[in-house]
């Protein structure tokens, strides 16, 4: 009768450590509204790229031009700046990885709505990760699939090449309901 229930906490759905691979799935969300994705010392294989996530859409991934995004990133070298799109076929959240021992990315992101489809899903996100430089690079920023759906699954994949290392964590919010 969740006497013992605070509401707010995080509900671990499942961690993944990966090794050398294209993508990640994750395909069980729950009825959470609220979910919570870390991202630890993700590392790739390919330098100068990005991580990027796509929705399935009652088990179909969806690889349309689709999704908006804004964000805005800087770098420990004084660099600033900021991109948008409203027809991208991913959405960033982990920016500029170097491909070096220790050149990794670290981060999170929070996704609203997913199991709800009445609504559109959106998410938010913040990320470090050390480019091939190797500088310090920052970022946050947020997106949308302005599409009423029912997300069944999030995929975590690079922009090109493989993740080669790292651990990603999936949790769901208790609300009260």
């Amino acid at each position: 009768d969740n006497k013992w229930t605070t509401f707010g906490q995080l509900e671990l759905i499942e961690t993944q450590t990966v090794s050398n691979v294209a993508s990640v799935d994750f395909t069980t969300l729950g009825t959470y509204n609220v979910h919570f994705m870390t991202f630890n010392d993700i590392h790739s294989a390919t330098n100068n790229v990005l991580t990027n996530v796509r929705f399935y859409e009652n088990e179909v991934l969806e690889t349309g031009a689709v999704y908006q995004y804004a964000y805005q990133y800087g770098n420990v070298a004084g660099s600033f700046g900021e991109s948008k799109s409203t027809s991208n076929t991913r959405i960033y959240t982990l920016m500029n990885l170097g491909n070096a021992t220790n050149e990794t990315a670290n981060g999170y992101t929070y996704f609203y709505n997913l199991t709800d489809s009445t609504k559109y899903s959106f998410l938010t996100y913040h990320s470090m990760t050390i480019n091939a430089t190797p500088n310090g690079n920052m970022n946050f920023g947020s997106a949308v699939l302005p599409q009423a759906s029912t997300v069944t699954g999030i995929q975590v994949l690079m922009q090109s090449g493989n993740i080669t290392s790292g651990s990603i964590s999936l949790y769901g919010i208790k609300e009260y309901s």
